[in-house]
Parts: C-alpha cells; sequence; structure tokens
C-alpha cells in the first residue's frame, strides 16, 4: 500500500472513531497520518529519519526552519499531550490540523 492511501486511512479512521465518540483514536489516527506525511516530505529532502515514531517526526516538523510558523505550529499541537481527563491543554481539533499540514506537506516541492 502507497504511502498516501495510508494516510487516507488513518483519517477514514480518525472520521470512524469521531463519529463514535472516541476523540482519543480519532487523535491518534491524525498523528498517524501526519507522521507518513513527515516521513514522506523529509525522504523528499534527501533527509533520512530513522525512527519510526510519529510523535518523533511531528517534534522535527515542529521545529523545521523550512516550515512556516502556522505548519510548525500544527505540527506542535499534534504533539501535545493529554491530562488526565484525557483532554488537550487548548482547543484545537488535531484531525483539522493533521489533514491542513499533510495537505501542506503533500504540496511541498523538494527543497
Amino acid at each position: 500500500m502507497d504511502w498516501q492511501t495510508q494516510i487516507q486511512n488513518e483519517f477514514d479512521r480518525a472520521e470512524q472513531a469521531s463519529a463514535r465518540g472516541n476523540e482519543g483514536q480519532a487523535r491518534v489516527c491524525a498523528r498517524r497520518a501526519a507522521g507518513i506525511a513527515a516521513r514522506e516530505y523529509f525522504a523528499r529532502r534527501g533527509q533520512t529519519v530513522r525512527t519510526p515514531s510519529a510523535y518523533d517526526l511531528l517534534n522535527l516538523l515542529a521545529e523545521d526552519p523550512l516550515l512556516s510558523a502556522d505548519l510548525r505550529q500544527a505540527a506542535a499541537y499534534l504533539t501535545l499531550r493529554v491530562s488526565e481527563e484525557f483532554k488537550l491543554p487548548v482547543d484545537v481539533d488535531l484531525v483539522a490540523e493533521a489533514k491542513r499540514l499533510v495537505d501542506a506537506l503533500n504540496a511541498e516541492e523538494s527543497v
């Protein structure tokens, strides 16, 4: 399965989880989708990233000076930890942020 199909599958799973009221699972799927896009983004730039972790890839994006501040912020949102009540510390739709980030990374040409 190619990476674009993997991303779409994760977003489909996120929507299904959200429809069932499982926002935690929706966030996990959104992070995985963004992580797949991040890996492809770094590969197009010729950067070898050895971590399989979407979380680590998103942290790399959050620090990438070649990305706009709003895309770095979207990546940072996707690395936020939830509280003991499973709430995010900010009011943000992580699935929407992941979609915005994925679309922007996919639109990036080799840098």
